[in-house]
């Protein structure tokens, strides 16, 4: 029985679920295969994950199946709000504390300090984690606009010669951030962000990029079917040569068909 259809757009592999919830755990069960598979042949593994309402589900079907040994792994994040604090429930440090870290034993659990005093030096520091620990999986999400992590379209970089910067958040980026209910009000979502850079991002041995949802239609046909641009950063996963892209019906549904294989889960 079919579980899941599979598109081949250049390098990148595009399963498409019934649902998102059959989505997550398809993400899960590659995660937790992969992470496996390198536990047996390395002392330790590096993960890098996102955080949002697309990660959700994913996170706790992984950490619930009890089958990783977390006191190997080595766990870093993608982005973080500049000038926010750790206790603030907006912050990816407190979502990933709450979500994560409390439910596991991490051999290190590394966090971008968004309220640093220096952030430039942040930038640094969290540079030379990344250098300390080369990724081995980096877990995605795709923003309505394109953006991976917070590379957005008009600071996406993909010959970015850094490995963590500053950038500029667009405004549709804040306005999602209130839709969802992180923040009460526009003026209160940062207007600066710290985030992982394309390159780096790329540089993961293995990417797992979940994009569920009716909202991400429109930006998920011009990821796989128009031009590789920064246009729409994440359209840059087509030239991975080890990401899978993760997709449920409505986020598939304004794709056209081209052949398609089967796939089991």
């Amino acid at each position: 029985m079919k579980s899941y259809q599979v598109l081949t757009i250049d390098s990148l592999a595009a399963q498409i679920y019934e649902n998102e919830e059959k989505l997550s755990t398809g993400a899960a069960k590659i995660g937790q295969e992969y992470i496996e598979k390198l536990l047996d042949n390395q002392a330790e593994v590096t993960i890098v994950l996102a955080t949002g309402n697309s990660q959700l589900k994913f996170l706790d079907i992984l950490i619930a199946s009890h089958k990783i040994d977390w006191s190997r792994i080595n766990l870093l994040h993608l982005d973080e709000y500049l000038g926010i604090e750790g206790k603030n429930s907006a912050s990816f440090r407190f979502y990933l504390h709450e979500r994560v870290e409390k439910r596991i034993n991490p051999k290190s659990f590394n966090y971008l300090i968004g309220d640093a005093l220096e952030p430039i030096q942040e930038c640094d520091r969290y540079t030379q984690l990344l250098k300390k620990y080369p990724i081995d999986l980096c877990c995605l999400g795709v923003g309505v606009n394109g953006h991976l992590a917070f590379n957005e379209p008009q600071v996406a970089n993909f010959d970015d010669p850094h490995w963590v910067k500053i950038v500029k958040l667009d405004q549709q980026t804040r306005w999602i951030q209130v839709s969802q209910g992180h923040f009460k009000n526009f003026d209160q979502v940062p207007k600066y962000a710290l985030t992982v850079t394309i390159p780096t991002i790329l540089s993961a041995k293995k990417i797992i990029c979940l994009a569920p949802g009716e909202n991400k239609a429109e930006i998920v046909k011009q990821m796989l079917q128009e031009e590789i641009s920064t246009q729409c950063p994440s359209s840059i996963l087509r030239k991975h040569s080890n990401a899978t892209l993760l997709l449920d019906q409505q986020s598939a549904a304004l794709l056209s068909s081209p052949d398609e294989e089967s796939g089991e889960n």
